[in-house]
């Protein structure tokens, strides 16, 4: 039905809940609709309906490089037909070590038309030297029969690696390889020897497409087995709820990177789902590439928007002093979407604002809840709301348990066609991802926005796996409370890490900006800065002021002189921290931390 707020064609949110042995059980009101068996039958379908239309570019010199859907499958087959001649299967994995791009895509539909699962992985692993360990555990893990990149001298150092022996590189730019590698263009000749269609035929629902690694937030990556039912179920999940992506194909110029989820299998997916034109936007929401961001919406601005918090804010700060990227942006805006934390109030008003500016109407402003294991999504925002932090309902086909404590923060578990088997070559941690009724174990909270009408929707309430016990056996919502203890320090901090397993009171572990240190005094570790420290102070005393319990106070905290460390694995390769990693490699400092006499400590 037409939603009056954005005239779109939108599904109301329907749940149906039921309870269990204390615990919640909530589902979709909406049926879940007829499933492809492969990513193969959407590309064959609009290469029929839509051949003409773009379906992947990317900029080349002075404009852009434009493939559309019929040429996309005509290279595909080709590539696949290559593929299959040397002997490529399904226990043969690609790698693909760079970034996103229109021959990345080429080569990933090629290994999913014929069964060949890819593993896109995160460039910085290949680019920083080290990072290399994180490159060398999956090259280990799964032992490609081929390895791919889009420049072999951009990436000479990682495929000089000894691991990379005896496997075949592929690379699009040959010059200055430091081994011998196949040129792209020789894949996009074929081999008409090889019986393709019969191989196409023999892929299905449960035929492997990807193994994506997790970014190993709290332990070693795991391999997700994403299926072709995954990733084609998800789609169908989602349309069926935000039926308006049906109705015109959708544009979109997006940045996300393909080794997470989120990018590559959601919006790649989306795209490839309903005809839509994907446009690779080569920047980032960083200071040096979000020039090319901007840059890149100008020329090809979508119709659904997809972003993290950080993108949408430094968007929000440039479209005030530039209106012809407001108004390239929202001209034909339909959605605004955001995901991997919560989007800060006031820029979601912003958004609004300039939006109604621009258009005269609001575009449907959502999240959603998901992760690797899932797809990714599984629940998710398909009203408007008007505000930030709600990440929605379950969506069709899918079912979530929640288990609720005392005060009504609730464990989530889910099931679905979207939901993984298990990880690759990991029986044991497969085994333990699941519960005794088939529960996906997720790790996160939510809470209900209403307790008496679950249609309102759940919100985000952090990690179950990051809340420990203090000595008095009081439970501490660690990621709660690091949000806050962020927000509260903004301008001073760029992270911080809750400290206080088996401790009697909470402290933090710093680490601040670069440009809120003025003494660069350090004493083994830790940073004494009188001033960053006095300004640290007045900030804990004012939350510990306002605190309800020991299990909300902030009692000390520590500055820290180095920098979150890459090569040892304290940063993921979506820039979280690794809390774990961090405590246990930084033991000496957690020590000092708790130590009333250090003179590095600020005490609250």
């Amino acid at each position: 039905m037409k939603n009056d707020v954005t005239g779109l064609t939108l599904a109301p949110h329907s749940v149906r809940q039921t309870l269990r042995n204390g615990q919640i059980y909530l589902g979709s009101g909406h049926a879940l609709g007829p499933v492809v068996d492969k990513t193969g039958d959407w590309l064959h379908h609009w290469a029929r309906e839509a051949e003409a239309r773009v379906f992947l570019a990317e900029r080349a010199g002075a404009g852009w490089r434009e493939e559309s859907f019929g040429a996309v499958l005509s290279q595909v087959r080709q590539i696949a037909s290559a593929l299959l001649a040397r002997g490529l299967n399904a226990q043969t994995p690609i790698c693909i070590l760079s970034g996103n791009g229109v021959d990345h895509a080429l080569l990933s539909f090629a290994a999913q038309y014929i069964g060949v699962p890819t593993v896109p992985m995160a460039e910085q692993y290949s680019l920083i030297e080290e990072a290399h360990g994180r490159l060398v555990y999956v090259l280990n893990k799964v032992k490609p029969a081929m390895v791919f990149v889009d420049d072999a001298a951009r990436y000479a150092r990682a495929l000089q690696r000894s691991e990379l022996e005896g496997v075949e590189v592929v690379a699009v730019k040959t010059e200055g390889a430091p081994r011998a590698v196949t040129p792209f263009c020789e894949l996009l000749k074929g081999d008409g020897s090889v019986d393709l269609n019969a191989a196409y035929r023999a892929t299905g629902p449960d035929s492997l497409a990807k193994i994506l690694f997790t970014s190993g937030s709290s332990s070693d990556p795991k391999g997700v087995l994403t299926t072709q039912r995954m990733m084609c179920a998800n789609q169908v999940q989602m349309a069926g709820v935000l039926p308006f992506i049906c109705e015109r194909a959708p544009k979109i110029c997006d940045w996300l990177p393909w080794n997470h989820v989120f990018g590559g299998s959601h919006n790649v997916n989306m795209m490839l789902a309903h005809g839509g034109s994907f446009y690779i936007d080569h920047g980032k929401p960083t200071k040096s590439g979000f020039a090319t961001t901007i840059e890149n919406i100008k020329a090809h601005a979508g119709t659904l928007a997809f972003n993290v918090p950080v993108g949408f804010s430094m968007l929000v700060q440039a479209m005030e002093s530039d209106l012809d990227l407001r108004r390239a942006y929202f001209n034909d805006l339909d959605m605004l979407f955001y995901a991997g934390a919560s989007l800060p109030q006031d820029v979601w008003t912003r958004l609004e604002e300039m939006a109604l500016e621009v258009q005269g109407r609001l575009p449907l402003m959502i999240s959603s809840w998901g992760m690797t294991e899932t797809a990714p999504a599984t629940v998710m925002l398909h009203e408007p709301i008007g505000r930030s932090g709600v990440i929605g309902v379950p969506l069709p086909g899918t079912e979530v348990k929640l288990i609720p404590d005392a005060q009504m923060r609730c464990e989530m578990r889910v099931k679905g066609p979207n939901v993984m088997r298990g990880y690759f070559d990991d029986p044991e941690r497969s085994a333990a991802a699941f519960d005794e009724e088939g529960f996906l174990i997720t790790g996160d909270a939510v809470r209900f926005v209403d307790t008496q009408d679950p249609d309102r929707g759940l919100v985000f309430d952090g990690r179950v796996s990051e809340d420990f016990k203090l000595m008095t056996g009081t439970w501490v919502q660690a990621g709660q409370l690091r949000v806050a203890a962020i927000e509260a320090l903004r301008g001073l901090v760029a992270d911080v890490v809750v400290c206080g397993h088996d401790r009697g009171e909470i402290g933090l572990f710093v680490f601040p900006k670069a440009e809120a240190v003025h003494d660069g005094n350090t004493a083994q570790g830790a940073c004494v800065d009188e001033a960053l420290m006095a300004e640290i102070h007045r900030v804990l005393s004012t939350l510990a002021r306002g605190a309800t319990g020991s299990a909300k106070r902030i009692s000390r905290a520590l500055v820290l002189a180095e920098p979150p460390s890459l090569k040892d694995g304290e940063v993921t390769d979506k820039g979280s921290l690794n809390t774990r990693k961090i405590i246990t490699r930084r033991a000496a400092l957690l020590e000092r931390l708790y130590d009333n006499d250090d003179p590095a400590l600020i005490r609250v």
